[in-house]
Protein backbone atom coordinates (compact mmCIF):
# COMPACT_ATOMS: atom_id res chain seq x y z
CA UNK A 1 0.00 0.00 0.00
CA UNK A 2 0.96 3.36 -0.39
CA UNK A 3 1.15 5.48 2.50
CA UNK A 4 1.71 8.49 0.76
CA UNK A 5 -1.95 8.60 -0.37
CA UNK A 6 -3.28 8.85 3.24
CA UNK A 7 -2.82 11.06 6.18
CA UNK A 8 -2.41 10.45 9.68
CA UNK A 9 -4.60 7.71 10.87
CA UNK A 10 -4.85 6.05 7.48
CA UNK A 11 -7.77 8.66 6.35
CA UNK A 12 -7.66 9.08 2.32
CA UNK A 13 -6.21 12.63 1.52
CA UNK A 14 -9.15 13.15 -0.13
CA UNK A 15 -11.46 13.35 2.95
CA UNK A 16 -8.82 15.61 4.55
CA UNK A 17 -8.95 18.16 1.53
CA UNK A 18 -12.31 19.32 3.29
CA UNK A 19 -10.45 21.35 5.43
CA UNK A 20 -8.96 23.05 2.73
CA UNK A 21 -10.54 26.36 1.59
CA UNK A 22 -9.55 28.26 -1.85
CA UNK A 23 -9.67 31.74 -1.63
CA UNK A 24 -9.01 34.28 -5.14
CA UNK A 25 -6.52 36.85 -4.61
CA UNK A 26 -6.92 40.54 -5.62
CA UNK A 27 -4.80 41.62 -8.70
CA UNK A 28 -2.36 43.53 -6.43
CA UNK A 29 -2.05 40.47 -4.38
CA UNK A 30 -1.13 38.02 -7.27
CA UNK A 31 1.11 40.14 -8.29
CA UNK A 32 3.13 40.62 -5.17
CA UNK A 33 3.73 37.03 -5.01
CA UNK A 34 4.76 36.13 -8.45
CA UNK A 35 6.73 38.68 -7.62
CA UNK A 36 8.24 36.90 -4.26
CA UNK A 37 9.59 34.02 -6.54
CA UNK A 38 13.04 33.89 -9.35
CA UNK A 39 10.63 30.82 -10.56
CA UNK A 40 7.77 30.55 -13.24
CA UNK A 41 6.64 28.87 -15.95
CA UNK A 42 6.04 30.16 -19.47
CA UNK A 43 3.05 29.12 -21.36
CA UNK A 44 3.21 29.85 -25.58
CA UNK A 45 2.36 28.78 -28.46
CA UNK A 46 4.66 26.49 -30.49
CA UNK A 47 3.71 24.63 -33.68
CA UNK A 48 0.10 25.45 -32.98
CA UNK A 49 0.24 23.51 -29.64
CA UNK A 50 0.76 24.72 -26.22
CA UNK A 51 4.64 24.60 -24.89
CA UNK A 52 5.67 25.03 -21.42
CA UNK A 53 8.90 25.92 -20.25
CA UNK A 54 10.48 26.71 -16.93
CA UNK A 55 12.31 30.32 -16.25
CA UNK A 56 13.53 32.54 -13.58
CA UNK A 57 12.16 36.06 -13.66
CA UNK A 58 11.87 39.17 -11.89
CA UNK A 59 8.76 41.86 -11.66
CA UNK A 60 10.02 45.19 -12.74
CA UNK A 61 6.89 47.89 -12.63
CA UNK A 62 4.13 45.54 -12.98
CA UNK A 63 6.15 43.40 -16.01
CA UNK A 64 7.05 40.22 -15.79
CA UNK A 65 10.95 40.14 -17.31
CA UNK A 66 12.29 36.87 -18.26
CA UNK A 67 15.73 36.11 -19.92
CA UNK A 68 16.26 34.16 -23.04
CA UNK A 69 19.29 32.13 -24.32
CA UNK A 70 20.56 32.35 -28.02
CA UNK A 71 19.32 29.55 -29.81
CA UNK A 72 16.31 28.92 -27.13
CA UNK A 73 12.25 28.23 -28.26
CA UNK A 74 11.55 31.43 -26.50
CA UNK A 75 14.19 33.41 -28.66
CA UNK A 76 13.23 31.58 -32.01
CA UNK A 77 9.61 32.98 -30.79
CA UNK A 78 11.27 36.18 -30.33
CA UNK A 79 12.71 36.45 -33.35
CA UNK A 80 9.22 36.10 -35.22
CA UNK A 81 7.02 37.90 -33.06
CA UNK A 82 4.64 41.31 -34.69
CA UNK A 83 5.27 44.52 -33.05
CA UNK A 84 2.20 43.56 -30.72
CA UNK A 85 4.30 40.66 -29.73
CA UNK A 86 2.88 37.28 -28.87
CA UNK A 87 0.70 36.24 -26.30
CA UNK A 88 1.95 34.08 -23.29
CA UNK A 89 0.59 32.78 -19.81
CA UNK A 90 2.77 32.89 -17.00
CA UNK A 91 2.76 30.60 -14.03
CA UNK A 92 4.31 31.05 -10.98
CA UNK A 93 3.28 28.96 -7.17
CA UNK A 94 4.33 27.90 -4.25
CA UNK A 95 2.51 24.89 -2.98
CA UNK A 96 3.41 22.42 0.29
CA UNK A 97 3.45 19.15 -1.56
CA UNK A 98 3.38 17.36 2.18
CA UNK A 99 -0.14 19.82 3.16
CA UNK A 100 -0.83 20.74 -0.30
CA UNK A 101 -1.63 24.45 1.03
CA UNK A 102 -0.02 27.63 -0.86
CA UNK A 103 -0.80 29.64 -3.67
CA UNK A 104 -0.61 29.99 -7.66
CA UNK A 105 -1.22 33.03 -9.90
CA UNK A 106 -1.14 33.24 -13.73
CA UNK A 107 -0.39 36.37 -15.51
CA UNK A 108 -1.91 36.40 -19.23
CA UNK A 109 -0.57 39.11 -21.67
CA UNK A 110 1.44 40.10 -24.53
CA UNK A 111 5.17 39.14 -24.59
CA UNK A 112 7.56 41.64 -26.46
CA UNK A 113 11.60 41.43 -26.58
CA UNK A 114 13.37 44.36 -24.79
CA UNK A 115 15.00 46.15 -27.21
CA UNK A 116 16.51 48.93 -24.90
CA UNK A 117 20.29 48.23 -24.69
CA UNK A 118 20.51 49.62 -20.72
CA UNK A 119 17.60 47.22 -20.19
CA UNK A 120 19.42 44.18 -21.50
CA UNK A 121 21.93 44.68 -19.51
CA UNK A 122 20.22 45.46 -16.56
CA UNK A 123 18.60 42.56 -16.70
CA UNK A 124 21.87 40.48 -17.74
CA UNK A 125 23.01 41.34 -14.55
CA UNK A 126 19.88 40.39 -12.56
CA UNK A 127 18.36 37.15 -14.32
CA UNK A 128 21.29 34.58 -14.20
CA UNK A 129 20.81 32.05 -16.54
CA UNK A 130 20.30 28.58 -16.01
CA UNK A 131 22.49 26.74 -18.24
CA UNK A 132 25.81 27.76 -19.99
CA UNK A 133 25.77 29.79 -22.94
CA UNK A 134 24.99 33.11 -24.17
CA UNK A 135 21.55 35.21 -23.36
CA UNK A 136 20.21 36.59 -26.34
CA UNK A 137 18.21 39.22 -24.57
CA UNK A 138 15.28 39.50 -22.40
CA UNK A 139 11.24 39.12 -22.90
CA UNK A 140 9.22 41.40 -21.30
CA UNK A 141 5.15 40.26 -20.58
CA UNK A 142 2.96 42.77 -20.02
CA UNK A 143 0.13 41.35 -17.84
CA UNK A 144 -3.23 41.94 -19.01
CA UNK A 145 -5.03 39.63 -16.67
CA UNK A 146 -3.85 38.09 -13.57
CA UNK A 147 -5.78 35.94 -11.90
CA UNK A 148 -4.71 33.72 -8.51
CA UNK A 149 -5.63 32.00 -5.61
CA UNK A 150 -4.83 30.61 -2.11
CA UNK A 151 -5.22 26.65 -0.74
CA UNK A 152 -5.75 27.37 3.21
CA UNK A 153 -6.83 25.69 6.05
CA UNK A 154 -10.36 26.12 7.54
CA UNK A 155 -10.44 28.01 10.59
CA UNK A 156 -11.67 26.27 13.76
Amino acid sequence: MNNRRFGTAGTPAVLRTAQRRVEDLPTEEALELLGSMELGRIVFTRHALPAVRPVNHLLDAGDIIVRVQDGSTLAALLATQEDAGIVVAYEADAINPLTHLGWSVVATGYATAVTDPAEIERYAHLLRPWAAGTGSGAIRIRPDLVTGFRLSEDGP
